[in-house]
């Protein structure tokens, strides 16, 4: 996920300091990977940088003074054209597990047990999210979703892989 816009899209929703910053998009986004400090503080520099946001001053807080930011023009014309943007469905053609399977058959290694690990992998990875899906609020049960699908696509693609290993075992060996 491109941090960028997503932190510029929660400033615009007034969320100016970066400690707050930093918990809403936990609350939103991160769920399985917070995102750290150090990230935050250095996306912002970056956002200042490029003119998509400004420092407003300071104010005192609980701990050291807390800086406050706001969102340019330049700002709120990134983020709209970028949620107007439709993201790239996958870039690449090649994931890992495509990259293995075909050195597996090149090196005569067993492509197809490698097919299995990852199928039980997947399929552990999809019991997991079911169970949290059970117990997540509507913005995780939705998130999750999305993993799921992702899942199924790539046991989808495992299983014809799989099916077609002979004839890619002789694609690529001999060309």
């Amino acid at each position: 996920m491109d941090k960028t816009p997503t932190l510029l899209g929660l400033m615009a929703e007034g969320h100016e300091h970066g400690y707050d910053l930093k918990h809403r998009y936990d609350q939103l986004f991160g769920a399985e990977r917070p995102i750290a400090f150090g990230q935050i503080y250095s996306t912002i520099a970056r956002m200042i940088r490029d003119g998509y946001i400004e420092a407003m001053g300071e104010e005192p807080g609980g701990g050291p003074d807390r800086k406050r930011y706001a969102v340019t023009a330049a700002g709120r014309d990134y983020v709209r054209r970028w949620l107007s943007s439709p993201d790239e469905p996958s870039p690449t053609l090649q994931s890992n597990l495509f990259a293995k399977t075909v050195l597996a058959l090149l090196l005569d290694d067993d492509a197809d047990a490698l097919l299995d690990v990852q199928r039980h992998a997947h399929l552990a990875r999809m019991r997991d999210l079911t169970q949290a899906k059970q117990r997540g609020s509507m913005l995780e049960r939705l998130a999750i979703d999305h993993a799921l699908f992702q899942i199924e696509a790539d046991l989808r693609w495992i299983d014809v892989a799989g099916a077609r290993l002979a004839e890619l075992r002789e694609e690529v060996r001999h060309g």
